[in-house]
């Protein structure tokens, strides 16, 4: 996979090199408006989704953090109010960027002549980038521990320990992004020309140092916050068991257990989706010492066959930058709006299917038991008229 950097953009002082990037950039908006995987359409419909997502998730959370008197409730608001507003901020700050290259033409040179903004939209992306997955990794850590240890976690967890890692997890995400402005990584221009990201190649060890830990920090999160859904997901089921019964707070646990399971599955195929193709096309890039000045080149040749593989790579990395932009939209609906939506719903169709075998099963053993108690009567019968 390829991605498209800045080398080939117009140079005022080289005029022969700025009719080619213009040729180039031309022939690119030509091929991609034919297969339309370039469309202005993408970015604005994905900022107004996750704007009305997010911000009702934060108005939600700031109403029930309110009343909550709970401290592990509370903690959990905190850091579902934390993860809205890291996908919130990278949509606001990032999209009308884009926005305005798509209407420069594809040209970033025009909005961005001195490479400062495509710096400020490299950190925007890879500050709120590794923040949703650390704070998704920690919510994953919290629930483990609050399941699996509950003595443990109701005498250290409190709301100021919370509070503490959350400032830890964005300044750790905010200095890792500032490295390439302290000469540790690069960001350049991506395909095709609207966006700015990590660059994959480098000559020096810094910029192989940045791309490959951001890469290896994204896939450490989601395997930390896979695995910990999965103790949480086991543990629940255990304690579901040893609560099995007829009573009232047997059946709300039940229900209560049926509901988190689901969200926890819903968590991890949302990161695995969103997430996965992107992390392992970077260290597929990187490993193969590719950088994006093949969409580039290509562009300016003819249309053969080689050419337009490159070309389908150049796109398919620009799906992968859309399905992680994509996270930012299903992260509030995943981690709070669609459980008391969608999962209420989807648990009464359960239990009423559960019950009506429940009910078939109750109906075949009384018939059972009525044929028994009939044949155990005849045989009585059968006994005295024998007498």
């Amino acid at each position: 996979m390829f991605m498209c950097s800045c080398d080939l953009l117009e140079d005022p002082n080289s005029p022969t090199e700025g009719m080619e990037s213009f040729n180039s950039s031309k022939l690119l908006r030509k091929m991609n408006s034919s297969n339309g995987t370039v469309s202005v359409g993408f970015p604005i419909t994905m900022m107004v989704t996750g704007m009305v997502g997010n911000s009702l998730a934060l108005v939600m959370v700031c109403i029930a953090y309110k009343k909550k008197e709970n401290k592990r409730k509370k903690s959990f608001l905190l850091c579902i109010g934390s993860l809205a507003l890291a996908d919130l901020f990278g949509q606001i700050l990032t999209t009308p960027v884009v926005i305005s290259a798509y209407q420069a033409g594809l040209h970033w040179d025009i909005i961005d002549p001195s490479g400062k903004l495509c710096t400020y939209f490299g950190v925007c992306m890879t500050t709120f980038g590794l923040c949703s997955l650390f704070l998704a990794s920690a919510m994953a850590v919290e629930r483990a521990t609050a399941i699996t240890n509950p003595h443990w976690y109701s005498n250290h967890m409190k709301t100021s320990v919370t509070k503490q890692t959350l400032a830890v997890i964005w300044c750790l995400g905010l200095l890792f992004a500032l490295l390439p402005i302290a000469g540790v990584g690069e960001y350049t221009v991506q395909w095709p020309y609207t966006w700015c990201f990590i660059n994959t190649k480098s000559d020096d060890r810094g910029g192989a140092f940045f791309a490959v830990t951001f890469a290896v920090l994204g896939i450490f999160s989601l395997l930390v916050t896979l695995s910990c859904n999965v103790m949480t997901i086991r543990g629940l089921v255990i304690r579901c068991k040893t609560k099995s019964g007829t009573s009232q707070s047997s059946k709300q646990w039940e229900r209560l257990t049926t509901e988190t399971v689901i969200q926890l599955l819903g968590i991890m195929c949302v990161l695995l989706i969103c997430w996965s193709p992107l992390l392992v096309l970077m260290l597929k890039m990187i490993y193969n010492n590719l950088s994006s000045v093949a969409c580039n080149s290509t562009a300016s040749k003819s249309s053969s066959a080689s050419n337009q593989e490159v070309l389908l790579d150049c796109n398919v990395f620009l799906t992968a930058i859309r399905l992680a932009s994509l996270n930012q939209i299903l992260d509030p609906w995943v981690y709070l709006l669609l459980r008391e939506i969608l999962l209420r719903k989807f648990c009464i169709m359960a239990n009423a299917v559960s019950n009506c075998s429940v009910e078939d099963q109750k109906e075949t053993q009384t018939a059972l038991d009525t044929l028994n108690k009939q044949n155990q009567d005849g045989n009585n019968l059968l006994k005295l008229q024998s007498n």
